[in-house]
């Protein structure tokens, strides 16, 4: 550190886009994800990247007033694994907005509601490689639904136990490497820092505009 180090911007992130001479769909899939291969001009460097086009996400890390979590355990194709996760959805309707999409995924994946709802996380997941933005809320003031009014799970989502851990419990496992699911280790300890902190009822509103997901192109960008 000299006395010459500061944040020209302040400390945050600024949308930039760099040039880019063609764009182009290298796969699309009509599912989830699509590719896309954009050439890029930085100066006088030239170089390819490719990009997987995604709809966006949010999740939702629900306490309970004993300070527990609630957990949904999901087997991911990809990794191999049965992960604890949070409840989480994609934003992949059309219209809807992410406190809507937030409070249909914790009724159909936790079979609860929620009468407090903050913005824990904004975040890229992967931004060297997608366009993924996700955004964690927190949600309190639990209720259950029914057993006869709870939403059947289809693919993996067919059977996927609930499970409750103290937040403490949840933070721990994290840091031991035990859990890894990255809207899990977002978001608890994102609400571990808020309960040390400010307190829960500091951060952003539910409504908080999400601009940094605004700013991305999800199409081709000539």
């Amino acid at each position: 550190m000299t006395g010459e180090d500061h944040l020209e911007d302040g400390l945050r992130d600024v949308p930039t886009r760099w040039p880019v001479t063609s764009s182009a769909y290298a796969l699309r899939t009509h599912r989830v994800i699509d590719v896309r291969q954009d050439d890029v001009v930085a100066g006088d460097q030239r170089f390819t990247r490719d990009v997987v086009v995604h709809p966006g996400a949010v999740g939702i890390i629900a306490l309970d007033d004993a300070e527990r979590v609630l957990l949904v355990r999901q087997y991911r194709h990809p990794v191999g694994h049965l992960l604890y996760e949070p409840p989480a959805g994609l934003l992949d309707i059309e219209g809807e907005d992410y406190l809507t999409a937030g409070q249909r995924e914790l009724y159909e994946e936790g079979h609860v509601r929620a009468r407090d709802w903050r913005v824990l996380v904004d975040a890229f997941t992967s931004p060297g490689m997608t366009t993924e933005s996700l955004r964690i809320y927190l949600a309190r003031g639990l209720e259950e639904v029914p057993p006869a009014e709870r939403y059947n799970g289809i693919h993996e989502e067919a059977d996927m136990p609930v499970a409750w851990a103290p937040l403490a419990d949840v933070v721990d496992g994290i840091l031991r490497g035990d859990l890894h699911n990255p809207t899990l280790v977002m978001g608890a300890l994102a609400a571990w820092t808020a309960r040390q902190g400010s307190g829960y009822d500091a951060l952003r509103p539910a409504d908080s505009p999400w601009p940094a997901r605004e700013a991305i192109p999800y199409g081709l960008l000539v």
